[in-house]
C-alpha cells in the first residue's frame, strides 16, 4: 500500500509472465502473497501456483492450482487512483469450471467477496445478498473495462444504459455485478480469463449468468495467461437476456 501512486511503485523491473511490465508495486504484492503461500508449503500442503508476475511455480503437485493476481486494477494502484485488490482462486482442473474457491479482496477498503462451488458466496463474512433490479428491462447501471476504440462494440449498451461506470478492476466489477451493483457488466474487448476466475465463481454461486459478448458459455475456457474473452455479466437471467437483445445476440 505505501508503493501505490509513487514514483517508486512505478519503477520497471522486468516483463512478467502475463506480458505486462513488472513493477515495484506488482513485485512486492508478489512476494506477500508467495511468502503465505510458503509458508503453507512448509507446513505439507502440495499444491501449484501461477501468477500474473511469477507464471507457474511448483510446491510439489499440478493441482490445486492456485491463481494469483496480486494487484487487480494495477494501473489504478501505480496511478495512484484508490480502487484495485487481490484476486486469488483454487481450481482442481484447468478450466473456469473447475473453479471451486476464489477470493476478491477490495485493498482500499477491506471488503471481501468469496464463494466455494456449491456453498453459495460470501461478502464480507456474510452470506452475499443481492440487489433486487429496478426491472428487468433497463439497465440503470452499466459497468464496464474497455479500450476508448472498442467502446464501439458495446455501443448499444451505452446508448440505452441510464449511467455507466468503468472502474478498472476486472475482478471487483464482476464482484459487485453479483451483488446487484451493476445491472450489467461488459468487457467488449477479450480480457484474461485468469483475472476472472474468482468473480466468475462468485457471480455463479449468487445465481448471476456470465457469456462472453455472443452468448457463448466460458465455463470451458482455459484459466491461464494467454487465454482471453469478451464477457457480459448480469446478476439475473432476465438482465442478461436484455443486455443480449440490445447487443443483437438474442438467443
Amino acid at each position: 500500500m505505501p508503493l501505490a501512486g509513487t514514483e517508486a511503485g512505478r519503477a520497471s523491473l522486468s516483463v512478467g509472465a502475463g506480458g505486462d511490465t513488472t513493477m515495484e508495486l506488482d513485485r512486492a504484492a508478489e512476494d506477500v502473497v508467495f511468502s503465505e503461500l510458503a509458508g503453507l508449503a512448509a507446513r505439507g500442503e502440495k499444491f501449484c501456483v501461477l501468477s500474473e508476475e511469477a507464471g507457474r511455480r511448483s510446491f510439489g503437485a499440478d493441482y490445486p492450482l492456485i491463481l494469483v493476481d496480486p494487484v487487480d486494477g494495477s494501473l489504478n494502484a501505480k496511478q495512484g487512483v484508490p480502487l484495485f485488490g487481490v484476486m486469488l482462486a483454487v481450481l482442481d482442473g484447468p478450466t473456469v469450471s473447475d473453479t471451486f474457491a476464489g477470493l476478491v479482496l477490495n485493498l482500499m477498503t477491506g471488503e471481501q467477496w468469496s464463494a466455494v462451488r456449491g456453498q453459495g458466496a460470501m461478502r464480507s463474512g456474510k452470506p452475499l445478498s443481492r440487489l433486487a433490479s429496478r426491472s428487468d428491462h433497463r439497465i440503470e447501471l452499466l459497468g464496464l473495462e474497455s479500450t476508448p476504440r472498442a467502446l464501439k462494440v458495446a455501443q448499444p449498451l451505452v446508448e440505452r444504459a441510464a449511467k455507466i461506470r468503468i472502474l478498472g478492476s476486472m475482478a471487483i466489477s464482476i464482484a459487485l455485478t453479483s451483488a446487484g451493483g451493476f445491472d450489467v457488466f461488459c468487457a467488449p474487448i477479450p480480457v484474461r480469463v485468469f483475472d476472472m476466475a474468482a468473480s466468475l465463481l462468485v457471480l455463479a454461486e449468487s445465481h448471476g449468468v456470465a457469456t462472453d459478448l455472443q452468448g457463448d458459455p466460458i465455463d470451458s475456457l482455459t484459466c491461464d495467461l494467454k487465454t482471453r474473452s469478451t464477457v457480459l455479466c448480469a446478476p439475473t437471467r432476465e438482465l442478461h437476456s436484455r443486455a443480449l437483445e440490445i447487443l443483437g445476440q438474442v438467443r
